[in-house]
């Protein structure tokens, strides 16, 4: 009789959802059922995972960088001591970002830090990888954030992505760029988000937990618009906000793209395979503010074709354009309509990529 009094007692206090003064009806998690900051499904722990990774690059990279280049290379990038000081304490928050990740994800299966390597010789790319791996490490997470089963999971992890979305625009500034010349910031899934990080992982421990996420085979805009060198002609110095004349891109010119065939081994120690579903390249599609934007493509050869940049603003004319800024373009096979929330139907059709285009 007992037990039966406390299992009602448990019910009552945990089971039942209490509605809490001055608070609407609606709502998740919002009764006194305590939250479990752990993942509760697959999924969860291959996108906290994929957060993880993220957070280590990053680490990594910054510590790099300091101790890569010079006082003397800093200074003539523009970055003084105090410049430098501020990217020791980003690399600071990576250390509590991974932490506190790999509490959530618990240490039998959270991921270990790895080896990595970087494409750039000089402190302007240096700061210009940065910008754009903090763009794609904070579009990825924004893609799955509203997914996860563990909402506390989530609650922390937003925590985190907001502190870096701080770093993304502090990079743009470092670069001499204007700092967010965008409305929204665009998401990616998943597997688009370890497309673009696993290239640049080398090894990992050897019981490194195993991603389930796809590896699209690699894009390349061969003739992305430079930012290092409009800012370096344009003797544009770091910076809190540079209003610039001369555009990166425009509206109607040629993009040069080429991608790689699907098989290729990529990531820690090759144990991934690029891979795709897709048929017959056919469109070039633009993820960027609020919208997946479709322009056609032009083959060239079997891996290579043309398209434009694409037009348009967000709420019409009169409005902002919605193509500006750090966004990605992807080869795909048809133009299905998706959204920020369901972007996930469009990895069936990618052919390859995304890349990273800098518009703006």
């Amino acid at each position: 009789m007992l037990g039966s009094t406390i299992l009602a007692a448990a019910v009552a206090l945990f089971g039942v959802s209490h509605a809490l003064p001055f608070t609407p009806a609606g709502g998740l998690g919002t009764n006194s059922t305590p939250p479990v900051y752990r993942p509760l499904s697959d999924f969860d722990l291959h996108s906290l995972n994929l957060a993880l990774h993220q957070e280590y690059i990053e680490l990594d990279l910054f510590h790099y960088g300091l101790a890569r280049f010079s006082v003397e290379e800093f200074e003539a990038a523009g970055l003084n001591a105090e410049d430098r000081y501020l990217l020791e304490f980003m690399a600071d928050q990576e250390v509590g970002h991974a932490k506190m990740l790999t509490n959530i994800i618990g240490p039998e299966k959270a991921a270990k830090p790895c080896n990595y390597s970087y494409p750039f010789q000089t402190v302007h790319e240096f700061v210009d990888f940065n910008r754009k791996l903090t763009r794609w490490g904070e579009s990825g997470t924004y893609g799955f954030l509203e997914h996860l089963n563990s909402r506390p999971a989530a609650e922390l992890l937003l925590q985190a992505i907001t502190t870096e979305a701080r770093q993304q625009m502090i990079f743009r500034q470092f670069e001499g760029l204007f700092p967010m010349p965008f409305w929204f910031v665009p998401s990616i899934t998943q597997s688009m988000h370890w497309t673009l990080l696993a290239p640049y992982i080398t090894s990992c421990p050897a019981d490194n937990f195993h991603l389930g996420w796809q590896n699209f085979p690699a894009l390349n805009v061969t003739n992305e618009p430079n930012a290092t060198a409009l800012v370096q002609q344009s003797n544009l110095k770091p910076a809190i906000t540079h209003n610039l004349t001369q555009p990166l891109s425009k509206p109607g010119q040629e993009i040069k793209l080429s991608w790689e065939a699907p098989g290729k081994p990529v990531g820690p120690n090759g144990t991934y395979t690029t891979a795709t579903n897709a048929t017959q390249a056919k469109f070039v599609a633009w993820i960027s503010q609020l919208n997946t934007t479709y322009t056609p493509l032009t083959l060239t050869s079997n891996f290579s074709g043309t398209t434009q940049q694409p037009g348009g603003e967000i709420y019409g004319n009169g409005t902002f354009p919605t193509v500006n800024g750090t966004v990605f373009v992807a080869v795909t096979d048809a133009d299905p309509f998706v959204t920020p929330f369901n972007l996930t139907m469009l990895n069936p059709h990618v052919v390859a990529g995304p890349a990273v285009y800098t518009s703006g």
